[in-house]
């Protein structure tokens, strides 16, 4: 019955993607094609010259630094009580509606793609002036010649493998100064939040460009940016000027921001040959020197002496305000003197005044992220205290809900203590969840750290179960019916941390648990109601050829081409009254390989086993384990099973799994995309776990991801028979 459901869903999926494609194919091309009769399609020998000459600049920069000057207005069309609880959003002044924000930093850009920003003056009507709608560093970022933009979200139309999603057309051709160039149409084969859609001048002298035109979708907002490059030889491949038209839409909530931001180069430098022919000189000399990437990294400067001063910031202002503009900040300052007239004559108004900028502070705290710069004290990090955003629901566990506190401190000399408690509820099994992690690192050069972790875990049967399970035949075997006593769980990791060497971290602590369940004369026949355990415990992870660079006495992993492996080992010790004996090893490697920047192969591999037990344990394993509190998508979901009874995780001495993750802008969707244009990302899923009665179990899966959801559709087999077809659901909006 269950297959045959399966396959009229199959059939039913592959009906509608036949529709959608003929829909797609007939009528909504329509307005495309009337387009391409009016003017000529770029010639393939014109491209190829392009694209060509896109490779050689997507990493011609070495560094530079510059004067950004960032100038934006936001209008309020449309705002209710809603828009308080986005994350990171500014507090409104009641009654209006328009605001400007201005800004003067140094940028400081290093290649491959560092910026160092320090924020030297700010200017603002808002009354909170923190919030990330101020910035737009991440279009200043928009390298067009690279083969993605806007931090690998959305495909370049310079880049040859990704030219297949775009159509070029010749729009216009003109002459300047004896320099001969092409306009050309950008137009996407399909909408879609990965594609842009515009029109660029290129030059045939040397193929660079030098102004373009794109509008997109980049997470919550949709953008009109439209930049010119710079008009010397030494800044002819960087932006000069960039214009944005934002326009943010949330919960009937609607606001347009336009900004201005200018730069002006006080250096650029290029890569040359020396460079590379003294880089592999010292590579050879040093061969571990080639994983420090500390030249090529920085972090952002200190901010603590920004003047925020108004008639200061009139002196140094790059470019004069508009007539509209200089009106905002004369409104601005008659409210503000408005305000402070008012509450110098009435000594009531200024406690209740200060009381509601008490829990205002409060308010923010809650739903906003702060990074607080003290020169003194170090710097003082904290997520946001509430974020009622991360929801979670999978077919086998129910709706759950997660709440993650942190707070983070670095002190001057790169030490780093970290406090992050969380909490999590399933509605479905009406289970309270709660975790508590500590972290001291006391040597952030080796990554040293002490660390205690301590919460309730899942609840779990013994091993006393395992006979029975032995006992059962795989063709009739079956939970149903088994005495599951389940036992409830308290434990307390306790551990140290240390780099040995570059990639070779090594994990010693010990791991104790308190289990125990209702006593009663039918639980006592076969079990104890309660159990304790103390165990040693040692784990070794190598991540060989890992590139890092030094913040300071802070070293900062970047990444590695090759896996990283891990051995976990933990040896019970009977020194705890009702405790017993036993040992677990596991075996695993993982990897995330991207390619061609805009596709991903996540996979995950293990393996492991109980052995020298005594007396009664429990088969409760660190890397293959069934997660009690609900995780973001990318955290957890490409290493478990999905619709696997969670009565497995605990059902054998010895497992042998795999899981794999194909992460890529179209796959399926590709014909229907116009109909589905919110889709971010497709992804693909595959996972098989061999152990006894289960030889094998089958997982595959398909998921798409959105700037508001994540989901994926998950089917199981046992055997060689599908037993259930399931979905995950998160909810995701502000957790990207």
């Amino acid at each position: 019955m269950l297959s045959n459901a399966i396959r009229r869903i199959s059939a039913r999926w592959v009906l509608a993607l036949i529709g959608a494609t003929l829909w797609v194919a007939v009528g909504g091309a329509n307005e495309v094609t009337s387009v391409f009769h009016s003017k000529p399609h770029v010639p393939d020998s014109l491209l190829e010259h392009i694209f060509e000459w896109a490779d050689v600049y997507a990493t011609r920069v070495k560094s530079y630094q510059a004067e950004l000057y960032l100038k934006g207005r936001l209008h309020a069309e449309k705002r209710n009580r809603l828009i308080r609880y986005v994350p990171s959003m500014f507090r409104f002044e009641k009654g209006v509606d328009d605001y400007l924000h201005e800004s003067i930093s140094d940028l400081h850009f290093t290649a491959p793609n560092t910026y160092d920003r320090k924020v030297r003056a700010i200017s603002t009507t808002f009354p909170s002036g923190n919030s990330r709608f101020f910035d737009i560093l991440d279009y200043l970022k928009f390298n067009i010649y690279s083969p993605s933009v806007m931090n690998n979200n959305i495909l370049s139309p310079l880049h040859r493998p990704t030219s297949l999603h775009y159509t070029y057309v010749l729009d216009s051709v003109s002459y300047d100064r004896g320099e001969k160039q092409f306009k050309i149409q950008v137009i996407p084969r399909f909408r879609s939040t990965q594609l842009l859609e515009g029109w660029f001048w290129i030059s045939t002298t040397d193929w660079h460009l030098s102004s373009m035109h794109f509008e997109g979708q980049y997470d919550v907002m949709q953008f009109k940016v439209e930049m010119q490059m710079g008009d010397t030889e030494r800044t002819k491949f960087l932006p000069r000027l960039v214009n944005a038209d934002l326009q943010f839409v949330f919960m009937g909530n609607r606001m347009k921001m336009n900004y201005t931001g200018w730069m002006k180069y006080k250096s650029v430098d290029y890569h040359t040959q020396q460079d590379l022919l003294l880089r592999d000189v010292l590579k050879k000399k040093d061969p571990h020197l080639k994983y420090n990437l500390s030249n090529n990294y920085r972090l952002t400067c200190d901010t603590t002496q920004v003047i925020r001063n108004a008639s200061q910031f009139n002196r140094i202002r790059p470019i004069p305000l508009s007539v509209s503009e200089d009106r905002l900040y004369s409104a601005y300052e008659r409210r503000k003197a408005e305000r402070e007239d008012t509450l110098l004559r009435n000594p009531v108004q200024v406690r209740k005044q200060k009381t509601a900028e008490l829990w205002g502070q409060i308010g923010d705290a809650l739903i906003s992220s702060y990074d607080i710069d003290l020169s003194k004290v170090g710097n003082v990090r904290c997520s946001p205290l509430i974020n009622p955003l991360l929801v979670g629901y999978s077919h086998r566990k129910g709706l759950s809900y997660r709440q993650v506190f942190k707070y983070n401190k670095v002190f001057d000399d790169g030490r780093h203590l970290r406090l992050a408690p969380q909490v999590g509820y399933n509605f479905t099994k009406k289970e309270l969840y709660a975790k508590m992690n500590l972290t001291y690192e006391y040597n952030p050069r080796r990554h040293a750290r002490i660390e205690a972790d301590a919460g309730n875990g899942n609840r779990i049967y013994s091993s006393v179960v395992l006979d029975q399970l032995k006992a059962q035949p795989d063709s009739s075997f079956s939970f149903e019916g088994l005495q599951l006593d389940y036992f409830k769980d308290v434990y307390l990791n306790l551990s140290h941390n240390i780099e040995i060497v570059n990639g070779l971290r090594l994990w010693t602590g010990v791991s104790m648990h308190w289990r125990y369940t209702k006593s009663t004369p039918e639980v006592t026949e076969r079990v104890r109601s309660h159990y304790n355990s103390f165990a040693p415990r040692l784990r070794v992870e190598w991540t060989p050829g890992l590139y890092y660079y030094m913040n300071g006495n802070r070293k900062i992993d970047v990444g590695s081409r090759y896996p990283t492996f891990v051995a976990d080992f933990e040896r019970g010790i009977p020194i705890l009254r009702h405790s017993g004996s036993y040992s677990r090893l596991e075996l695993s490697a993982e990897q995330r390989i991207r390619i061609r920047n805009i596709h991903s192969i996540n996979y995950h591999v293990g393996g492991g086993f109980f052995a020298d037990t005594k007396d009664m344990f429990f088969v409760d394993y660190a890397d293959f384990a069934d997660r009690n509190l609900p995780q973001g998508w990318t955290d957890d979901i490409g290493g478990t099973f999905q619709m696997l009874d969670g009565r497995w995780y605990n059902a054998s001495r010895h497992y042998l799994r795999g899981n794999l993750t194909y992460e890529t802008p179209f796959l399926l969707l590709y014909p229907v995309s116009k109909l589905l244009s919110f889709v971010q990302k497709e992804r693909i899923y595959a996972g098989v776990l061999f152990m006894p009665h289960l030889n094998p179990y089958l997982e595959i899966g398909y998921g798409l991801a959105t700037h508001v959801f994540d989901m994926g559709v998950f089917v199981g087999n046992e055997r060689g028979k599908f037993t259930a077809v399931g979905c995950k659901f998160t909810f995701e909006l502000f957790n990207k």
